[in-house]
C-alpha cells in the first residue's frame, strides 16, 4: 500500500512541493482584518508582508478540526497507511487537534492506520524533515524506516534565527516591549533558536556584521559535516540577505546543497518581514 504523507504550511515549503510529491497539505488560517485565509491557498506571504508594512493586523490560528476529519475520514475510507507531520505543538496546537480528531475517527473507522509525529520543528527546519521523507518514499522506503528518519531529523534539526523587528516578538509575549524599543534604538538584533519545540533567546548582538558572524560560528559549533548537508534558509520578504547568507555558509563550510524560500504566512505574521533562518542537523551526519 502506498503511504500517503501530510504536513501543514508551518513547514514553509512552497506549494509547489506538495503537488510535485503528493503530499496533503494542511492548511493553517492567516487572518487579515478578521478576514480569514487557508494559507498558501489563497494567501501567500508576500502578499501578507505587503499587508504588515501597510501597518494592517495580521494574526493565526491551526486548522479546523472539520479540515482533520475530512483527511483523515478519506484516508480511513482508501485502506492506506498515512504520516501526519505536524508543526511544533510548543508553537501550536494543531497537533494536539490532529490527535483528537485521528482517535474520534478511528471510533467510526477501526482500521485508520494513521501514525502523527510531533516534528517539535518549525518553518523550513520542519520542511527539510517533511522533504526527506517525501525523498524516503521515492526511493521505496517502508513506513517504519520513514517514520525512523522523521524522528531521528525532528531530534537533531537546528533552527537558527533572527527577526529586524523586536517588536514582532514583543507582540507575541517573546519579549518585553521595553526591550523591543531599547533595541529598534541601538540597532540590536537577537539571535535565537528553537529547542525541544519552544522558542528560546540565544544573545543579542549590535549590527549585521557581527550578526552573520555569529550565526555561521554557532553553526560551526554545532553543525556535523556542513559540506554535505542540505541548508535550510528562509527570509521575511529579503532576498538578499538569504543569498548573502547563502555565499557565506558556502565560503565557510563547502556546502553545495541548499533550500531557500520565504518565510510562510503563519511564522512570518509572528516574527514579521526581514526574519533570516537558517537550518541544518547536528550531531548527525547523512542521517
Amino acid at each position: 500500500m502506498n503511504v500517503q504523507l501530510f504536513a501543514d504550511s508551518g513547514c514553509d515549503l512552497p506549494l509547489h512541493f506538495y503537488k510535485d510529491n503528493d503530499i496533503h497539505l494542511i492548511p493553517l488560517t492567516v487572518y487579515v482584518e478578521e478576514k480569514a485565509y487557508d494559507d498558501l491557498i489563497e494567501i501567500n506571504p508576500k502578499e501578507l508582508f505587503t499587508f504588515i508594512r501597510n501597518g494592517v493586523e495580521t494574526k493565526t490560528s491551526q486548522p479546523s478540526p472539520d479540515v482533520f476529519e475530512k483527511m483523515f475520514t478519506n484516508l480511513a475510507t482508501a485502506n492506506q497507511p498515512g504520516i501526519y507531520m505536524a508543526f511544533s505543538s510548543e508553537l501550536s496546537g494543531t497537533y494536539q487537534t490532529a490527535v483528537m480528531i485521528r482517535n474520534q475517527v478511528k471510533e467510526t473507522y477501526p482500521n485508520l492506520d494513521l501514525t502523527i509525529i510531533d516534528t517539535k520543528c518549525a518553518s523550513i527546519g520542519y520542511g527539510l524533515v517533511v522533504k526527506s521523507a517525501a525523498d524516503l518514499l521515492k526511493r521505496g522506503a517502508s513506513k517504519e524506516e520513514v517514520i525512523k528518519d522523521i524522528e531521528l531529523r525532528s531530534q537533531h534539526m537546528e533552527h537558527i534565527f533572527t527577526v529586524e523587528d523586536l517588536d514582532f516578538l514583543a507582540r507575541g509575549g517573546r519579549l518585553s516591549k521595553a526591550s523591543a524599543f531599547l533595541g529598534g534604538l541601538l540597532n540590536i538584533k537577537p539571535v535565537l533558536n528553537v529547542e525541544e519545540g519552544k522558542l528560546i533567546p540565544l544573545e543579542k548582538l549590535r549590527g549585521r556584521k557581527k550578526l552573520f558572524k555569529r550565526i555561521l560560528d554557532i553553526m560551526d559549533e554545532r553543525g556535523v559535516d556542513l559540506e554535505h548537508q542540505l541548508i535550510g534558509i528562509c527570509h521575511g520578504d529579503d532576498e538578499q540577505s538569504a543569498e548573502e547568507l547563502k555565499q557565506l555558509i558556502q565560503d565557510r563550510f563547502g556546502t553545495k546543497e541548499f533550500l531557500i524560500n520565504t518565510i510562510g504566512s503563519v511564522i512570518g505574521s509572528h516574527a514579521g518581514p526581514g526574519t533570516l533562518a537558517v537550518f541544518f542537523l547536528n550531531e548527525v551526519n547523512n542521517a
